[in-house]
């Protein structure tokens, strides 16, 4: 009956040893950071909003949608961009990538596993509307 016991917490010490091995992490998450927003006088109701990103190495977006025009510019590393319906690119330094108001954006990520990735987004949208909208 003891050796049962023993046996029992041995294995229950090896489950809580190694679960956390086993575990699916998360991969981690962009920061994002408001740089400017400016309502659009000659447009009214419209506002633009400048925004920077920084994807740590391995970092990915949610599905999601801005509800704006969308202009990226790559400032430093590599990212994947794709939208629904259309192909995965990836860009560089220098190079941009353009949303639309009604676009899903389904791939948004780092392209390295050991470098981070920085890039601006200009976003011209309706004032006070959400930079960001999750797609589930």
């Amino acid at each position: 009956m003891r050796i049962d016991r023993i046996r029992g917490a041995l294995a229950m010490l090896a489950l809580l040893v190694t679960a956390p091995l086993f575990a699916q992490q998360s991969p981690p998450h962009a920061a994002v950071n408001e740089l400017m927003s400016k309502a659009l006088v000659e447009a009214p109701g419209k506002e633009l909003e400048m925004i920077s990103v920084e994807y740590p190495p391995g970092a990915v977006d949610p599905v999601h949608r801005h509800d704006a025009y969308a202009f990226v510019y790559v400032l430093e590393g590599h990212i994947e961009m794709g939208l629904r319906g259309g192909k995965v690119v990836r860009l560089g330094p220098g190079e941009t990538f353009y949303e639309g108001p009604h676009d899903i954006h389904t791939v948004g990520r780092n392209a390295s596993a050991t470098e981070p990735a920085r890039f601006v987004v200009f976003l011209v949208k309706n004032q006070g509307a959400p930079v960001f909208t999750p797609i589930e």
